[in-house]
């Protein structure tokens, strides 16, 4: 990941430079530039392609967005865009911008949010992981294909890992999958998914 400016930016600042560019999010007034690489995006495809396939499957009345943002209000300078979000469509009457603008305010349409990792994975495993469960969003997966975050995140040796934060009060129980384990999901519990489905052929 690249910070890319020296000056920092408020949130619709951002909006107006980069909210149209998917490789840009902004925390804590921080330009980032988000450098994904065709495999990451590929694993973000696969991860939306399998739960899309679910949503169906259940008749659920949600949505797998092809872009959108998050803002959340306890931090004014920041608008994180996850690689994948699965949308409840009846709760986002309540977001005050999404009519004009694919950005979410608050977690109540929020049923998942993922993160694929890549060079930016401190963020993935901690900033994000506040401000999401801050937001109440039920389930976040850290999707680290390539075994990228540090060992107090994946242990020793590091390894592809697939960690599942499941909201538990006002904090995420966590727990980790590795190559060939299936992975349980509170939001799809009757999903067949392993880390090995989604990796890059």
């Amino acid at each position: 990941m690249t910070y890319l400016s020296q000056k920092l930016l408020t949130f619709e600042e951002f909006i107006q430079q980069y909210g149209d560019e998917p490789g840009y999010e902004l925390i804590d007034g921080e330009l980032r530039d988000m450098e994904p690489t065709g495999l990451h995006e590929l694993v973000s495809g696969k991860l939306a392609g399998q739960l899309f396939v679910e949503v169906l499957r259940n008749n659920l009345k949600w949505t797998i967005p092809k872009n959108c943002l998050i803002r959340p209000e306890v931090t004014k300078a920041t608008a994180l865009r996850p690689d994948v979000v699965v949308l409840d469509e009846t709760a986002l009457a309540a977001e005050p911008l999404w009519q004009k603008q694919p950005i979410l305010t608050s977690g109540q349409a929020i049923r998942l949010v993922v993160e694929v990792v890549s060079t930016n994975w401190q963020d993935d495993y901690a900033r994000k992981v506040e401000e999401y469960a801050i937001l109440g969003i039920p389930e976040y997966w850290i999707v680290d294909y390539r075994g990228l975050g540090g060992i107090a995140f994946i242990g020793k040796p590091k390894q592809p890992t697939f960690t599942v934060c499941q909201l538990v009060d006002e904090d995420y129980q966590q727990r980790q999958y590795r190559l060939e384990q299936s992975i349980f999901s509170a939001i799809f519990p009757d999903l067949k998914l392993s880390l090995n489905d989604v990796l890059p052929r």
